[in-house]
């Protein structure tokens, strides 16, 4: 899973990305012709419990990677006629969702007030332009080509939605039209989340009610979290960070609660496997088949695919052993339109 962190410059946006990752990444305009990437490791108590029934030689946690790039001046006088810088873009086009960081605290480095409505349109607005740019282009070179009315009546609904400042998430796209358009990796069609940044004096505060309002009329979850302090706490061992939490009246790193935002905006759950060599969490889209999830461990698993022997976590937590949950009666063979749930446990047998 790969994750977008982006926003207006002076959001704060490294600031944030410290505080996920735990890095050092420069903080400021000083870093803003590179992008910054980290990794962290999804924390999944189940992980550790199958670790204590089967020893492995290594546990393996889910992993949600990041990118942070610096964002288009907040200011501009006269937006961009084009859409965001191409550079930006690209570093966009590859991520799985985007976390919009929006500034809710006062800045000596910006001239004007923090105003997150303000934010969330404008950064929408620049979003959708891009896409609106890139759509126009192509139905351009699309008057060129035979055999391309349906492509073409696809682009022009989506540049319509558009025009009538609608994201293309919230377009109702059939799943023949997002399979068509899969390639273009439209911006405004990807899972968005906002994260409104905000000063140490509101780090408890309700989420203003305006933000609240706007999120949800755009269909969209919000998350606040102070930056600064979350980065601090970041930095420390866990019983300092546990002290830290408590002084601040926050119940838990932010970390934690962007990591359950994050699983829920892109409908992500974890299937386990566990034996002598790994004991691992493996993320998936909620609803994906036993046939598909045998894929996401190997393209030879798939293919082979035989059948998906399945073991409740809970189950086995509770019985203690494979084996005795076989006697249970709480051990499954399934086939390969079987769902796979949160929280199963699923030996694959294959053949190749």
């Amino acid at each position: 899973m790969k994750v977008g962190i982006v926003g207006l410059a002076g959001a704060g946006k490294t600031t944030v990305f410290n505080a996920l990752t735990g890095l050092a990444a420069e903080v400021g305009y000083g870093g803003r012709d590179r992008a910054n990437v980290g990794v962290i490791k999804v924390p999944d108590e189940r992980v550790d419990r199958l670790a204590e029934l089967f020893n492995p030689k290594k546990k393996t946690y889910a992993e949600i990677s990041f990118v942070d790039v610096a964002g288009p001046e907040a200011e501009q006088g006269e937006r961009s006629h084009t859409g965001l810088d191409p550079k930006l873009v690209q570093h966009m086009r590859e991520t799985d969702a985007l976390v919009h960081v929006v500034r809710g605290f006062e800045s000596p480095y910006t001239t004007s007030g923090a105003d997150p409505e303000r934010d969330i349109r404008a950064f929408e607005d620049e979003l959708m332009l891009t896409d609106l740019v890139q759509i126009e282009s192509r139905l351009e070179r699309l008057k060129k080509e035979k055999d391309s009315a349906r492509e073409r009546e696809t682009l022009e609904r989506l540049k319509a939605a558009i025009e009538a400042e609608t994201a293309l998430r919230d377009a109702s796209l059939g799943t023949d039209e997002i399979q068509m358009t899969a390639g273009f990796r439209f911006l405004s069609l990807k899972p968005l989340l906002l994260l409104l940044n905000v000063g140490e004096d509101r780090v408890s505060a309700p989420i203003p009610a305006a933000v609240a309002g706007l999120a949800a009329a755009k269909h969209l979850e919000v998350i606040q979290m102070c930056g600064k302090a979350e980065m601090d706490i970041a930095q420390l061992d866990p019983d300092e960070q546990r002290e830290f939490l408590a002084d601040l009246g926050i119940a838990e790193p932010a970390r934690s609660r962007f990591i359950n935002a994050a699983y829920s905006l892109l409908d992500l759950i974890s299937f386990l496997t566990a034996g002598e060599d790994e004991c691992r969490a493996w993320p998936i889209k909620r609803g994906t088949t036993a046939h598909k999830a045998a894929g996401k461990i190997h393209s030879d698993i798939e293919r082979g695919f035989i059948r998906a022997e399945v073991i409740r976590f809970e189950d086995l937590i509770e019985h203690g052993s494979e084996a005795r949950c076989r006697e249970h009666g709480k051990h499954k063979l399934e086939g390969k339109e079987y769902v796979v749930r949160d929280g199963d446990v699923v030996h694959f047998r294959f053949n190749v």
